[in-house]
């Protein structure tokens, strides 16, 4: 080329630029990585999480079943209000 100082400027853009893919690409795989050491974490924690609500239910579910032999209004009002609040947060 005829200009000296044009193709230096951009061969140090050149270097720059191949120099941040090389660490963007160092950064993905690291993240990865820790995605991938994570994970079978987090599903560990979603079970036990289904677990807790699953029993939860059963739990509501029995409430119910006694509330309709034993007829209680107290039991009654909070039976309502639990399935008026699982209805809002659908």
């Amino acid at each position: 080329m005829k200009n000296d100082s044009t193709t230096t400027a951009l061969n140090f853009v050149l270097a720059a630029l191949v120099i941040l893919g090389v660490v963007f690409a160092l950064l993905s795989i690291w993240r990865m990585r820790d995605l991938r050491r994570i994970q079978p974490q987090v599903q560990v924690q979603l079970q036990q999480a289904n677990i807790v609500t699953m029993r939860a239910q059963q739990l509501f579910a029995e409430i119910k079943a006694y509330n309709a032999t034993a007829k209680s209004p107290e039991l009654n009002q909070i039976i309502q209000s639990v399935e008026s609040s699982q209805t809002v947060a659908k």
